[in-house]
């Protein structure tokens, strides 16, 4: 595949960084003056100093649980159930409203292609005048709704099949043969393995793009020797699309309208590059103009450009929650408690805390890197003393090398047996 869905996707590393940086200042400034929510926590920030990469780390992190917290606040008070992070007005510029799990209400514009989805239906072969089988949910949720956009966007026709009902969509794709596929890459499955045993054709799918969940390498394989070229879209509904498949099978690409940091759980600051950290996305839409939003995913990113000629970023795809808050005797342990304690002493280059023990007799063990070796006794005694003051609770230090801990974005394991 050698065509490409615009010209963004082409340029150079060096005129898209600097395009997303100018763009970045203005973001800033419009959030602060149209988000409620952003004018108080960007309060002192000067947009125009957010021209770099270095000037957005240093701006606070915003993760779901926050943006849930503020529309519980201000629903409560009767005010906007958004918490003050939209920038829409209802009416026309407001196309609908969609509720995700907490409920957490997100708006959606009115503009063309208001999730740019449409860039991750074209890398996995879709072409106008098809037809696309959308096997998103439509009820409450955007996914239907992010597809369906960037099919749209496409040239295609869509048929909203929704989820459920399995025999009556294996009966729409017989008769409609439809090209591809979009949905969940479980459903799909359900889908084709249903069609094997009912003798039912769907030969006319012979592409998916796929989210929602993961899809690991033996799946896509599955799919493949099912005559289905799948390929995974991972967006969400706060952000919209934030990276996708291409034919190179080489990780995800980045979408070309959001700037996307890879942070150490439980803080906000950038991993050295290769280093799996939680997923920090800004976006650059003005209707929902999100300053480094916490995902709550884990990934890395990928050397190099995409063999497919598009050049920007690359990450390795979805590698888990950033999310480790586990329960030790009772209390709530949190990775930026560890994150904390490290940032106490300038010796730990990293620290991974390790649960473990048998049920009712938990067990915390902090393994700190440390620069140089045989490092000082007084240091793992300030660092015991550190864990019982950040977290309250008693621990065992253990001083390695550097190097000895893998980068694999866990700041906390949990190594205690569980019963059967």
């Amino acid at each position: 595949m050698t065509d490409y869905f615009d010209a963004l996707e082409t340029r150079s590393p060096d005129q898209r960084e600097s395009e997303l940086m100018a763009s970045l200042a203005g973001q800033v400034a419009h959030a602060q003056a149209h988000s409620a929510a952003y004018a108080g926590i960007l309060d002192g920030v000067r947009a125009a100093d957010v021209n770099s990469r270095e000037a957005l780390a240093r701006l606070p992190v915003t993760r779901k649980s926050e943006l849930l917290e503020r529309q519980n606040a201000s629903r409560e008070a009767g005010s906007d159930p958004f918490g003050g992070f939209s920038a829409l007005v209802r009416g026309p510029q407001m196309s609908r409203v969609f509720a995700s799990p907490g409920p957490i209400y997100e708006p959606e514009g009115s503009t063309r292609d208001y999730w740019r989805a449409g860039r991750a239906l074209y890398a996995a072969g879709f072409r106008s005048g098809e037809l696309v089988h959308n096997a998103f949910s439509y009820h409450m949720t955007p996914g239907a709704f992010i597809l369906e956009s960037g099919a749209h966007a496409v040239g295609c026709t869509v048929f909203p099949a929704g989820t459920g009902q399995t025999e009556q969509q294996l009966d729409a794709i017989t008769e409609l043969q439809p090209n591809g596929y979009t949905g969940t890459p479980s459903f799909l499955r359900i889908l084709i393995e249903k069609a094997v045993e009912t003798g039912t054709d769907i030969h006319s799918l012979t592409k998916a793009s796929v989210g929602g969940e993961a899809c690991p390498p033996s799946l896509t394989a599955w799919f493949k020797q099912q005559g289905v070229a799948v390929y995974q879209t991972y967006a969400t509904a706060d952000l919209g699309l934030v990276a996708y498949e291409t034919a190179a099978r080489e990780g995800l690409v980045l979408d070309e309208g959001v700037i996307v940091e890879i942070v150490r759980p439980g803080t906000g600051d950038p991993v050295p590059e290769g280093e799996v950290g939680e997923l920090v996305v800004t976006t650059l839409n003005p209707a929902y103009p999100l300053i480094r939003f916490g995902t709550g995913d884990l990934s890395a990113m990928l050397p190099g450009p995409c063999p497919t000629g598009r050049t920007a970023p690359r990450i390795k795809g979805w590698m888990g929650r950033a999310d480790q808050t586990t329960k030790v005797k009772g209390m709530f342990v949190h990775p930026a408690q560890v994150a904390e304690i490290v940032r106490r002493f300038p010796e730990i280059l990293r620290a991974r805390l390790v649960v473990s023990g048998e049920m009712a007799n938990d067990q915390m063990c902090l393994h700190a890197e440390i620069k140089e070796a045989p490092a000082d006794e007084g240091l793992r005694a300030l660092l015991e003393t550190a864990m019982r003051d950040v977290t309250k609770l008693r621990g065992d230090v253990q001083l390695v090398k550097h190097g000895s801990l893998p980068m694999d974005g866990k700041l906390i394991e949990d190594l205690r047996s569980r019963p059967a």
